[in-house]
């Protein structure tokens, strides 16, 4: 269905471009990807069309970050990067996703000509046979080698992301993990639990009894592990999955967990105006269609009270921070401060100078609280 862009209002956080082309699918994503790379020439066009038909809604000199995530965006030419950035300009932090083994002399060389002041690379691991499972196509010698060359082309703030919890993994090879990646001295750092989503291979493979998720427990302490060796190497904890050097928290990231406008460009790409949320048809080939056609295909839901309320909830809980319970009206004020009675006695939030925030024991059972928190 084909409809028209919202106004948007007010200061725009930034843009999110979603590049969906990946040379091969890692067995846990259930994002949307595809391996057709031979429309990639004109995935790009389309994306800078559609940046054409948006911006006019917006004031260009209030977009303050540009992400460029995926899928795999390293998987683009170097023509594509360079016809992307000249069409969104810059912006005070623009952040490019890529795959450490696409970091080779000669894209680290291009990324010093492009506005890209900030790169975050998908490493997971550090053992070669937990990548071999989950069908990376790098290997951990690689992440160094790609960690040196950004250093190299002037990229002073890098960012990667690992993940916990792989069948038959112990603490202690977690352990090996984190202090790896402590060793990179990167700005910033992102760690997920590893995720069984129906649809991909993972779940597949969980359903024939072939792999086990990781227990409760263990996954208790990885996180902790995680938690503790980061704060002790200098990072701040500023969000339950995210960890960054003083001074190098996401911009971008930032922006969702506080509820500012964005705009997604590109197939399956969401956007934010502050009273909507509206998101592009998952499809290449419809995506590419309806902007050729000057008609871009993407849903729209306008959000209620009620939906605002529990996405303030189920984002602001996410920071260090908090949820400041002056943002919401009186009546929901009472709701949720009721609702979070008991979870402040536990000692699972804390309730501290007009905001209520997760405690340490919090952060692990942080969904069962949030979903408690919300409207029904």
């Amino acid at each position: 269905m084909s409809l028209l862009f919202r106004t948007f209002a007010g200061v725009m956080a930034g843009i999110y471009v979603h590049i969906p082309f990946c040379k091969c699918r890692c067995v846990y994503c259930g994002f949307y990807s595809t391996t057709q790379l031979d429309v990639r020439g004109r995935y790009v066009d389309a994306v800078c069309r559609e940046w054409h038909l948006r911006r006019s809604y917006i004031n260009n000199e209030r977009v303050h970050t540009i992400y460029v995530g995926g899928g795999t965006p390293s998987q683009l030419d170097a023509a594509h990067l360079r016809q992307l950035f000249a069409t969104l300009g810059t912006a005070q932090e623009v952040t490019l996703e890529c795959n450490p083994d696409d970091v080779t002399p000669q894209f680290a060389d291009l990324l010093s000509e492009l506005p890209v002041n900030r790169v975050s690379m998908g490493v997971q691991s550090f053992s070669d046979e937990r990548l071999r499972f989950a069908r990376r196509r790098h290997t951990s010698g690689q992440v160094h080698e790609a960690v040196s060359r950004l250093r190299q082309a002037g990229i002073g703030n890098v960012s990667i992301d690992l993940m916990y919890g792989f069948p038959g993994e112990t603490l202690d090879d977690w352990h090996r993990d984190v202090d790896e990646a402590v060793s990179l001295q990167v700005e910033h750092l992102s760690a997920y639990a590893l995720m069984y989503e129906e649809g991909t291979p993972l779940y597949r493979l969980l359903e024939a009894g072939q792999v086990s998720e990781c227990d409760e427990e263990l996954s208790r302490q990885m996180y902790y592990l995680l938690k503790d060796t980061l704060a002790a190497a200098g990072y701040e904890h500023y969000e339950i999955s995210n960890f960054a050097r003083p001074g190098f928290r996401s911009r971008h990231n930032s922006s969702y967990w506080n509820a500012t406008p964005y705009i997604g460009l590109g197939a399956a790409a969401h956007s934010f105006d502050g009273s909507s949320r509206q998101w592009n048809v998952a499809d290449v080939g419809r995506y590419i269609e309806g902007i050729e056609r000057g008609e871009p295909y993407f849903e729209r839901e306008v959000l209620d009270a009620d939906t605002r309320y529990n996405e303030r909830v189920m984002t602001a809980l996410r920071t260090c921070e908090g949820l400041p319970l002056a943002v919401l009206t009186d009546a929901q004020r009472a709701y949720c401060l009721s609702a979070a009675a008991k979870y402040v006695a536990d000692g699972l939030l804390l309730h501290e100078e007009g905001h209520l925030r997760l405690s340490r024991r919090g952060l692990f059972v942080s969904d069962m609280i949030m979903s408690d928190l919300m409207l029904v």
